[in-house]
């Protein structure tokens, strides 16, 4: 009897064993598949400024990285900086740099990152109106102060003398999300009006004075463009030439009135290696020189929770600054100089 109890407990206790041995051979089994799977997948958000360059950017790479996932996910520069921070995304595109409010709610080290630049035009649809504008400075920012409210204003039509503007309300489109592309054109603004800087300054969102229409991402402000009449509205260059937007010409500090295009907006980033103050508008002294050109900078975190997500990670921004720089024209962005691009790289 005792020896039949010794041995229906040996029995139990074997079979607990090789249960438990189980068990953990599966959780480790889990914990590998789970790591596994987070190197293969690669989530990018934030910046629409950036999007079609980066989308190219990994229709390309993925040639060279065909065992991993990479999506871009188009949410704006304020959503991109915040989904990088919380997690759920792997890498934040941004044209506005990361403010200390936000790298202060990062518990672990990350790099910024400049990874292309581009030109921000203003765009209009006029009903009649097919030749270029020129909007002098103090003119396009009363626009969007709104104290300039008719196509026909007498400051407009000075401008524009052989143009017969019409008696119509101009209707302002403006981003209505968190945009990094609203930080540019408000730093711009900031930088040649003081009554600009004074009234709204430099932010990614900005309640816009006047009944202005609001639309989400550079995609959205395009597409609104495209199909109001009489309207206006800021937009990164290439989305506004893929849907043929009319741009207006801008003056420059220097008085000349210029459409943004590669060789004015490659001119306006020779002076100063980091247009990161309020200071870029006023210190672009080519006269050749596009008045509104911004970067467009990738957060990415020093180490990743897997290593290979940390390889992977650098591989694609070094390939970014390398590689990807030939497809920026093409997608109407400036490539990145050789001072920027060796400057970038050691950060990585």
């Amino acid at each position: 009897m005792k020896s039949f109890i010794r041995n229906s407990i040996y029995i139990g206790i074997v079979f607990t064993s090789l249960g438990l041995t189980a068990c953990g051979s599966e959780s480790s089994s889990s914990v590998t598949t789970n790591a596994d799977n987070a190197a293969k997948s690669i989530v990018i958000s934030g910046s629409t400024f950036a999007r079609p360059f980066f989308e190219n950017v990994l229709e390309k790479y993925k040639i060279r990285d065909q065992s991993t996932q990479y999506a871009y996910h188009s949410v704006g520069s304020g959503a991109g900086i915040e989904q990088f921070i919380t997690g759920e995304a792997d890498i934040g595109t941004t044209d506005a740099p990361i403010n200390t409010a936000e790298s202060s709610r990062l518990k672990e080290g990350y790099e910024e990152i400049i990874i292309t630049s581009g030109m921000i035009g203003i765009a209009y649809n006029i009903d009649g109106v097919n030749t270029p504008l020129n909007l002098p400075r103090d003119v396009y920012t009363d626009i969007f102060l709104g104290k300039i409210t008719q196509w026909n204003d007498p400051r407009i039509q000075s401008a524009n003398a052989d143009i017969s503007l019409p008696k119509s309300h101009i209707q302002l489109i403006t981003r209505s999300d968190s945009s990094g592309t609203t930080y540019a054109f408000t730093q711009h603004l900031s930088a040649i009006s003081p009554e600009w800087k004074n009234a709204f300054g430099v932010q990614k969102f900005i309640d816009w004075p006047g009944k202005a229409m609001k639309a989400k991402g550079n995609e959205g402000v395009s597409q609104r463009l495209s199909i109001t009449k009489n309207s206006i509205g800021y937009v990164e260059f290439g989305f506004a030439k893929q849907l043929g937007l009319k741009m207006a010409r801008l003056e420059n500090k220097h008085g000349k009135f210029l459409l943004p295009d590669i060789k004015s907006g490659q001119v306006s980033f020779n002076d100063e290696q980091y247009p990161e103050s309020e200071e870029r508008a006023s210190s672009i002294s080519d006269p050749d020189g596009y008045p509104i050109v911004t970067y467009t900078w990738a957060l990415i975190r020093k180490d990743y929770s897997d290593p290979r997500k940390t390889e992977k990670v650098r591989d694609l921004i070094k390939w970014t600054l390398n590689d990807g720089q030939k497809l920026a024209e093409d997608l109407y962005y400036l490539p990145l100089s050789e001072q920027i691009i060796r400057s970038e790289q050691s950060k990585l």
